[in-house]
């Protein structure tokens, strides 16, 4: 099928409690910077992962929901990098680790209960 239109990113609209705790985390826990704020939003972005966040205090938290609280699975390239980095910070992580689908992952929490998955894909070792 062809189209005219072409997909050139995405970015995801969060709920958080605190908007200025959570905009501190993502800024100097997840190493994100500040694209755009207006009142009761803030959009952050770390290369090509943009998040929009926006001050939601009286709804269910992503704790609440369990494991429809994962949102994003983000490629990254030099995945134990970001790991490391990540470990220096005090961030909820589960560890990394290679998985049968040819991908090294590691997943964290963020204080507002909300998961993101990142990973690498597994380079196959030079034939000797």
């Amino acid at each position: 099928m062809e189209t005219n239109s072409k997909i050139t990113g995405s970015t995801f609209v969060l709920a958080v409690k605190n908007l200025e705790k959570s905009v501190d985390y993502y800024l100097n826990k997840l190493g994100f910077e500040t694209v755009w704020t207006d009142d009761g939003w803030h959009t952050v972005r770390r290369e090509k992962f943009s998040i929009m966040l926006g001050e939601c205090p009286d709804d269910r938290s992503a704790f609440e929901t369990k494991n429809h609280s994962y949102f994003a699975y983000i490629d990254v390239e030099n995945i134990d990098k970001l790991y490391e980095e990540y470990q220096s910070k005090d961030i909820d992580m589960r560890p990394i680790g290679d998985k049968p689908w040819g991908q090294r992952e590691f997943a964290i929490t963020t204080i507002d209960g909300h998961r993101i998955t990142f990973g690498g894909e597994i380079k196959e070792p030079p034939e000797s």
